[in-house]
Parts: structure tokens; sequence; C-alpha cells
């Protein structure tokens, strides 16, 4: 059998200008540039770019509605065709016919059967995956299609009118830098079709993607971009940099952005920071606002409950779980998704607002020489093991407490790829943990090698 062939210019960029050629090229083949580990692109066919625009001015336009005790009105259809559409609901009949005894889902259900989390109406020639880690222990391959993944600027045009920013990038110019640290990272270059082609990068900041580590800076002087996004791990690097171009905003994503870091990031910059509560299954889901009080949803499509450990929703001003139905991304429509994450809703204002949440906060760990790494490394140095569940601890005094719903042969392995990551001499120990009721099921001792201990 012929192995897949591999994709082409045409296939990431269909509707490429020569202009937009020559715009990559210039990304890539830049005397600064970092060394691009990657390919990828927008595999927008021309009916799709205009499907993408027309969603952009879709939800610049609505209006999020819906108030505690009166869900919105494309709810009961949207849970019919879920329903009836979806493999793991199809396979429990009728809805209930109160929505509140539909029984949530978290990201450990779709860890273990992504398939059957995705409609059968879609076609699977248009689809394409991703893998996301998080913080959770479930790292997930996720259902989505191009039209999903260009659609995310929507959300982020709206978060920015917020702050009086309308994007101006097209033809030739630069509106997005994705920026990343971390040891490996996915980086590329694309164009935005919606946009008149105005270019993409998704850069790394750590010094082995760049054969000076001068050049970061540079760079991105050089590239003049709009718009800056990044978690707030890869914007605590891009402040040690000597760059000394402003872009017009900076969106934080992926983790909690602290105030101290927000103020800094805005004071160097000199551009409104905005941090947005996203996830890799839903996409941008609220904005801080501090005249709200909290994260302002973004979605029109999107309802949000706040439940307890019950699967009852709380009445407003009470923290619970936030739990998420609809969405934007048809290959995974959501119902009553827990996200891991807490906090209480306000209807007080003209829109729906998240009040104290409280999300993933960014992680790092150090280093038996002293230095700091993300955590996506250590997920991502995981990925070739059989592991269901785990979670990584780090004390102060720079020791490790590795816990896996994993097999007990997995240990040895365990030990090799962390102490690779974090240095040899790591005082290293790992449980094996059922995860559903918190019991230590084994406990294996200090693994340090006592020659280098």
């Amino acid at each position: 059998m012929d192995a897949d062939p591999q994709p082409t210019d045409l296939d990431r960029y269909p509707t490429l200008t020569p202009a937009g050629q020559r715009l990559l090229s210039f990304l890539k083949e830049h005397p600064h540039a970092p060394i691009y580990r990657n390919e990828s692109g927008n595999r927008l066919l021309p009916e799709e770019v205009a499907r993408v625009r027309a969603f952009e001015s879709e939800v610049a336009a609505a209006a999020i509605d819906w108030r505690a005790g009166k869900p919105p009105r494309w709810l009961e259809e949207f849970t019919a065709s879920t329903y009836a559409d979806v493999p793991h609901y199809r396979r429990q009949g009728v809805p209930p016919v109160r929505f509140e005894d539909i029984p949530s889902v978290s990201r450990a259900d779709l860890s273990r059967d992504i398939a059957a989390f995705v409609p059968d109406s879609v076609p699977v020639e248009r689809m394409i995956n991703f893998r996301t880690s998080g913080t959770s222990g479930h790292p997930l391959l996720l259902a989505s299609h191009p039209v999903v993944a260009a659609s995310y600027l929507a959300f982020h045009k709206r978060a920015l009118r917020r702050v009086g920013i309308t994007l101006l990038a097209g033809a030739g110019e630069v509106g997005v830098v994705l920026i990343g640290h971390q040891k490996k990272c996915f980086t590329y270059v694309s164009v935005t079709p919606t946009m008149n082609e105005a270019g993409l990068a998704k850069i790394n900041l750590h010094p082995d993607d760049w054969r000076d580590p001068e050049d970061r800076a540079k760079y991105l002087d050089d590239l003049k971009a709009e718009v800056y996004t990044g978690d707030p791990i890869s914007f605590a690097e891009l402040l040690t940099l000597p760059v000394t171009w402003r872009p017009r905003a900076l969106l934080s994503t992926s983790m909690t952005l602290l105030p101290g870091l927000r103020q800094r990031l805005e004071a160097r910059f000199q551009c409104p920071v905005l941090d947005l509560y996203s996830m890799n299954e839903a996409g941008p889901i609220a904005v801080a606002d501090p005249n709200s009080g909290g994260h302002v949803l973004l979605q029109p499509r999107m309802y949000v409950e706040i439940l307890d450990d019950e699967d009852r929703p709380l009445p407003p001003g009470e923290r619970g779980e936030v739990t998420l139905t609809g969405g934007f991304n048809f290959c995974l429509p959501l119902l009553r998704y827990r996200t891991g994450d807490h906090a209480a809703l306000d209807f007080r204002g003209p829109e729906p607002v998240l009040v104290g949440l409280q999300g993933r906060p960014p992680v790092r760990y150090r280093t038996t020489s002293g230095s700091w790494i993300n955590n996506i490394e250590i997920t991502h140095a995981l990925r070739p093991l059989a592991l269901p569940q785990w979670t990584v601890h780090q004390g102060t005094d720079g020791a490790v407490t590795f816990r896996h719903a994993g097999m007990d042969s997995l240990n040895t392995q365990l030990r090799q790829i962390l102490q690779s990551i974090l240095g040899d001499g790591l005082r290293l120990h790992i449980e094996q943990q059922d995860f559903l009721d918190g019991k230590v099921i084994q406990y294996t001792s200090d693994l340090a090698d006592p020659a280098t201990s």
C-alpha cells in the first residue's frame, strides 16, 4: 500500500496568490528568521473563505442575551440534534425532558473515545485533528476542521473591539505572531485569507530554535506584527528581549494571566493586554473586562452553566464548575462539558460575566541545573507512553512527585524521561494512583540515581 502523500503548498494554502507567496518567503527566508520546524497552512477552500467571513460578521453583530433561568432559544434544537447525530448521545436515546437532567461530561470522557463525540454528519475528508496537553492529566486528540481553526479570529476580533481595536493588517503585512517558549514547539508560517493574506508566524522564543539568540528581537522588530498572542510563560520571556516594536495588542491565552505580569507587559509595550479564557475544546470563551468585574463571554452560541458536584446548576453569584454547551466547532459539539475551571455567573450588566474565574495557572519546573522549563515540555515527552492520566508536582526543594494511572512497568521509562528533561540527580518518586477515588494503589520509592545524588 502506498504511503499517504505529503501535503503540498496547494493543500496548505488553496487560495494563495503571488503576493501571499512573497510574504511566506519573507517570513521563512528573513536573515534573522528562526529555524521553522514544521509546515502548516489555513487549508481554506475559496467557498470556505467566504463562509468564515460571513461567520465573523455574524459574531460581530450577535448579542449574548440569555439570562439566569432563561436559556438561549437555540438550546433545545441544539440538544436534539446532538442526541440524534453524536454517537455518545444517540446511545442514550432521546434527551431528558429537562435539560438539567443531561449528565455532564468531562475531559476524561473525551480522552477515552473522542470519536464517540464527533457527529456522524461531519464529512471526514476535510476534518483535521490536533493534540492538546493541558494540566488535567488527560491529553486529548481533538477533531476539528479548517473552517473551525479560521473562526477563532472572529472571537479575537470581538474581544479586541471591547478595547477599541479593529484589526487592519492586510496584504504584505504581518497580522499575528503566536509566541511560544518551550524546548520543543510546533512552528510554522501561514497567511490569513480573510484578512487579504496578512501573514501569520508561530515562533518559539527558546534559543535552540534560533541560529543566534539575538535574532529573536531583530526578527520580531522586522515583522512589525499587529498583534502578539501567547501564554504568560511566553510573554514573560518576551519581556527579557530588547524588542522595540510595539504591537497594537497582546492576547494572553491558555493560562491565568496574573495582574503583575499584565501590568509589566502594558508598561513595556504601551498597548492593551487582553486576558482570554480559552481552551482547545471550546476556543475563546471569555475575555477579562475590569469594568464588568470579571470575564465577559464571547461566543453567542455558547451556553454556560455553573454546576455543583451533582450536576445541579448553581444560582447567580455561587461558585462552581464552569460547564459549556454549544460552541462553534461543529466537529465537537459540547453538551454540559465540565471545564475543570471554577467561577460564578453574574447577570447584573448587559451580558453574562464569569466572576472570580479560577483557571489554569502558568506552571514551570526547575531543572537540576537551575534553568526553568514549561510544563508542556513534560507533556510532549510523555506522549509515547500509555498514561491515561497523570500529575506532576515539584516541591520547593526541587524534588518531584509523579503520579499516574498507568501500569507499573512504565516506571523505568518514566524515570528515564523525567531525568532527561529535568536533569541527572533529580530527586524523584513515582506513585501509581487510582484517580477515580484518589487512592494510591502502589508507591515506588525515590528513583534518584545514587551516583549522582
